[in-house]
């Protein structure tokens, strides 16, 4: 799934409201916090995170392995805050073209 610059901003624009849900512990991405991430995922759709990691290369790196694990989109990473989108089963949101 590849998001075009005009879905990115509608997403950013959505997402600027959100509060954080989530934040990775200090053992990084455990199973139980993918699990979590993937209900919420399917619930809410666009999601903010916050990865909890002083070092900006690690925090890069986890937020790779989220996209990866989850089959999400990065819309947005700012310092510690992360905005996560993926379409659910039964979208909720309307996405442009």
């Amino acid at each position: 799934m590849s998001l075009s610059k005009s879905q990115l901003r509608h997403l950013r624009g959505l997402g600027h409201a959100l509060k954080p849900i989530m934040q990775t512990g200090a053992k990084g991405l455990s199973d139980a916090l993918l699990a979590e991430l993937d209900q919420a995922l399917e619930h809410h759709e666009l999601l903010k995170i916050k990865l909890m990691s002083d070092d900006r290369d690690e925090r890069e790196q986890m937020l790779t392995t989220l996209c990866q694990r989850l089959s999400c989109e990065s819309v947005q990473f700012i310092g510690k805050t992360a905005l996560l989108y993926r379409r659910a089963k039964e979208p909720k949101l309307t996405v442009p073209a």
